[in-house]
């Protein structure tokens, strides 16, 4: 029955489920669990979980918190889940989920999804976390601290998550849902007055046995349970994993003392420091007859176990093939996935290949577009530049043609005319020579009758300059 139930369990974990829990992973600096912490006394979660290794998870469904999980990523199991008891669901749907953030915190996962949708999309997946594939082939089933079998249909839902499981064998987890479901409703909810006031721990104290090297199997499980009412009461249980049968209760305070050190699990003592004695009694002569009737259920089921020994015989023979449709069904699983994946990621490699190359091919076209109308709407300017060039170096032609002949004819004409123009300057220039001579020779003797004349005025000044000097001064007549 383990084994097509886990054949099963394996074809759900690839299929898509209409319902799925949410959760949240709560920071190290955050004090509680956020919404979650309406599941502790007080709204105080337990203290002296101090490790770096130690996750705090508000489990939640439909957006709404169903329960709250301490858990540890060193020994990827839950040490505690905290919740109250609800009205049992009739029919019960397991459906297993992971937490995406505990892996990879920059994901944009905000919720517990299945294992198969976040394969490939979520890093390190499983690096903190134990999955579906540890369990497979190792003899241990995935035990709920939280039992599902306490929890209506919604609250029941959310407790299939791998963040609530811990490895058990197929009989203890049995003898533990069993255990607990009975103490809880026989022995602990008739003896609080209000059942949302009975607070609930379920737990588990790791040890240094993994499956498969990488999670922890349970050293111990146990059960702490406080009615903060009026007419408090607190109770501790704890079953070992060597006796399946076991079942002893102890206060919470002697509880605390076989976790660690300065752990607190209630908010002051949750009515320790004074019990009611009537009810805490009571609820310990019910857990010793739950105890009691187990036992007696052990002895008159003896004959029943000892004549299925050939069933037991045959089950060991039949094991063998059992673990290989085991792994036949592992591989198959696995195959499955890896194909899905292989085919996403040639999807997505194709389509960006494909993407990329119509980007490219847009580009190319844009450009050459751009090219053609620069072209086109370069050629009116060309041709008329061409043109205008054209015109241009024809007038230089011209130009250049016209001053050449110019300066060809320049020499031939200049010379004809000089040499015309030599007996007309030659012959007129006759008179002008005579006038000049003429011009010349009187004014030689105008010169000559100049100086005649100023010497003679020289000569005059100069006797009367003497007659005035040495003859006396006569008369104005004389």
């Amino acid at each position: 029955e383990w084994t097509m139930k886990t054949s099963i369990v394996f074809l759900l974990c690839i299929s898509v489920f209409p319902g799925f829990s949410q959760g949240r992973v709560v920071g190290e600096d955050e004090t509680g669990f956020a919404e979650c912490n309406v599941f502790f006394p007080g709204r105080v979660p337990p203290e002296g979980f101090t490790e770096p290794f130690h996750v705090k998870i508000c489990q939640q469904y439909n957006k709404e918190p169903r329960f709250a999980t301490l858990y540890s990523t060193k020994d990827k199991i839950p040490l505690y889940s905290a919740f109250k008891y609800t009205k049992p669901a009739q029919n019960e749907e397991e459906s297993w989920l992971v937490e995406p953030q505990i892996d990879d915190p920059e994901n944009d996962l905000h919720e517990m999804v299945h294992e198969a949708d976040v394969i490939g999309t979520v890093a390190s997946l499983g690096a903190n976390q134990a999955l579906t594939s540890d369990y497979v082939g190792s003899g241990y089933e995935r035990g709920l601290l939280n039992p599902s079998l306490l929890n209506e249909e919604d609250f029941q839902m959310a407790t299939y998550t791998l963040t609530n499981a811990v490895p058990l064998s197929p009989s203890l987890s049995k003898s533990w849902h069993r255990d607990i479901g009975r103490v809880v409703e026989e022995a602990l909810v008739p003896h609080c007055s209000k059942k949302d006031h009975l607070y609930l721990l379920a737990g588990a104290i790791p040890s240094s046995v993994r499956v498969k090297g990488k999670v922890s199997v349970p050293e111990s499980l146990w059960l702490a349970a406080c009615c903060d009412a009026p007419e408090g009461w607190s109770l501790g249980l704890v079953k070992k994993m060597n006796d399946e049968n076991s079942l002893a209760d102890l206060t919470v305070g002697e509880l605390e003392k076989q976790l660690l050190a300065g752990v607190h699990l209630f908010k002051g003592s949750c009515g320790e420091d004074n019990p009611s004695q009537e009810k805490i009694e009571a609820i310990l002569q019910a857990v010793s007859q739950i105890r009691s009737g187990e036992q007696v259920e052990t002895s008159d089921n003896q004959e029943a176990k000892d004549s299925g020994l050939v069933r037991k015989v045959a089950g060991v023979i039949a094991t063998p093939f059992i673990k290989l449709l085991e792994l036949l069904i592992y591989v198959f699983v696995e195959l499955v996935k890896f194909v899905f994946y292989f085919l996403w990621l040639v999807i997505k490699r194709v389509g960006g290949a494909v993407l990329d190359g119509v980007y490219s091919l847009w580009n190319g076209v844009v450009s050459y577009l751009k090219a053609i109308s620069m072209v086109l709407i370069s050629i009116p300017y060309d041709v008329g530049r061409v043109i205008v060039n054209i015109f241009l170096g024809f007038l230089e032609i011209v130009q250049d043609v016209a001053s050449l002949t110019y300066r060809i004819l320049r020499i031939p004409v200049g010379f004809v005319l000089h040499l015309a123009a030599f007996p007309y300057h030659s012959i007129c220039a006759i008179p002008s020579v005579l006038t000049d001579m003429a011009t010349g020779i009187g004014g030689t003797f105008s010169l000559i009758i100049d100086a005649t004349a100023a010497l003679l005025h020289g000569f005059y000044y100069l006797a009367g300059h003497i007659v005035k000097r040495f003859v006396p001064k006569g008369s104005s007549d004389d």
